[in-house]
């Protein structure tokens, strides 16, 4: 019996013993749930579990607890403050806080890594700026001798600068630019104190499709690269590199399931971050603003660069990060071995996610995107498509006249390819009634007038059996 009984506690000294030496491993993540760019690297890692799906449970991490503790944050600034304050290990931003968040690691003697692109677009679709509805004002031309608001040493803010160079307007002498988050500039844009808006990710939409704002300019007429992605401190990389690889996996599982069931995830989008969801889908949808792409593509090293020479001219810093250091692909690499994917593959493609559908009225596949039109009708789970905008449209008013409601109305810009809100778009009509849509209304204008047609907003479409008669 004596025997048994030290046996007994023998048995629980080891285990104690045991215990002791179990490490607890600390996952601090931040995450900007309402910067929609993110999601694959927050939001939908969060929400589905997916890290605790691809967290290490053997070798080092055999008797290893972890604790995840994720916090949001509206903007990348608090976010690095908590980085390099060690309350965070990983977070995700854009690449002009991405910029600042290694300066600040590098200004306190630390050094972080920027380990993948979460969203993006080689274009500079996604930064855009916005005037209020019912103001006269139709492109930045316009915007000479005006206040315009944008968050200061944002990527929307570079974006600002750099479109009103191009369009010949200096940016310290013909304009008035003050700094403004997006939840000020809302409500700014509803009462008329600023003339326009610039901002990022998914604001320069949103708030048109909240319908107190209208777009006159989008990123991509810039063309110059943007994107988001997630950084990680080095020192925590170092000691847990297998970490680092599994929060990479789960966000790759992440961009899987949002691709193959985009509605669902835009609607989870929604539910947890308050971003409508059909913005979600603008964004992230097939043949949408972003491309989620996590490859460091040229065109992302150079964004970042850009990022850095913008903000040192700006005198945000004075840091002369290398972005050949800066950025570290090695764990994203493992984590595409991993899962089966090739890494160097990825790199070389650039297409945006792709839309295989039919016809909802005819059945037929659909294979030129440039007149597409797209209708979410509430109460259905997925979004229809239509080979032409008109059909969709003219489905579209046939289906609110039986008492259903539309949710949104998508199009494509005939000129950029990017999707538009249609509602809020320009459209060339010609005398069949064939549509063609356009951001800009000059735009539209000039095709029209290549392709003697006119030029209407949304509520001036007309059916093509109303124009023959005409």
């Amino acid at each position: 019996m004596k025997f048994t009984h030290q046996l007994g506690a023998l048995a629980l000294a080891l285990f104690t013993a045991g215990l002791a030496h179990a490490e607890t491993i600390r996952i601090a993540i931040g995450t900007q749930d309402t910067t929609i760019n993110c999601a694959t690297g927050g939001v939908l890692i969060r929400e589905l579990k997916l890290l605790e799906k691809y967290l290490p449970r053997d070798g080092k991490y055999k008797d290893a607890q972890y604790d995840i503790q994720w916090k949001n944050f509206t903007s990348g600034a608090p976010l690095t403050n908590e980085m390099v304050a060690d309350k965070l290990d990983i977070g995700s931003m854009a690449d002009f806080p991405g910029s600042l968040n290694g300066a600040a690691f590098d200004k306190a003697g630390k050094k972080s890594l920027f380990i993948t692109v979460l969203s993006g677009s080689t274009q500079g679709s996604g930064n855009g700026i916005v005037v209020p509805k019912d103001s006269p004002i139709q492109s930045i031309t316009e915007l000479r001798g005006k206040t315009i608001s944008v968050p200061f040493a944002s990527t929307s803010h570079g974006m600002l600068l750099r479109a009103l160079k191009a369009n010949g307007i200096d940016p310290e002498k013909d304009v008035t630019i003050t700094t403004q988050a997006p939840e000020v500039a809302g409500p700014a844009l509803q009462a008329n104190k600023i003339d326009a808006h610039a901002d990022f990710v998914p604001f320069a939409e949103l708030f048109p499709y909240r319908g107190f704002a209208r777009k006159i300019y989008d990123g991509s007429q810039a063309n110059v690269p943007t994107f988001h992605g997630s950084l990680v401190n080095a020192e925590y990389a170092r000691k847990y590199p297998e970490i680092v690889t599994a929060f990479l996996r789960a966000a790759i599982e992440a961009d899987r399931l949002f691709a193959a069931e985009p509605e669902k995830y835009s609607d989870l989008i929604e539910k947890t971050t308050g971003i409508e969801a059909e913005v979600a889908y603008l964004f992230h949808g097939p043949l949408g603003l972003q491309t989620r792409d996590f490859t460091w593509k040229p065109e992302y090293r150079q964004a970042l660069k850009t990022s850095i020479d913008t903000l040192r001219f700006l005198k945000r810093t004075d840091a002369d990060l290398d972005v050949a250091s800066f950025v570290d692909d090695r764990y994203l690499r493992a984590a595409f071995k991993q899962a089966g994917l090739d890494y160097d593959a990825q790199l070389k493609r650039y297409d945006k996610l792709p839309l295989k559908a039919n016809d909802a009225l005819t059945g037929k596949p659909i294979t030129d995107f440039r007149r597409l039109g797209q209708v979410w009708i509430e109460g259905e789970p997925k979004v229809r498509h239509y080979a032409t905008l008109e059909s969709a449209i003219a489905d579209a008013r046939r289906i609110e006249a039986g008492g259903k409601r539309i949710r949104v109305i998508y199009a494509q810009d005939y000129g950029s390819g990017i999707k538009l809100l249609a509602r809020q778009a320009w459209f060339a009509q010609d005398g069949k009634g064939q549509l063609a849509a356009f951001l800009l209304k000059d735009a539209a204008a000039a095709w029209a007038k290549a392709n003697n047609a006119r030029v209407v907003d949304y509520a001036g479409i007309q059916p093509a059996a109303r124009l023959a008669t005409n």
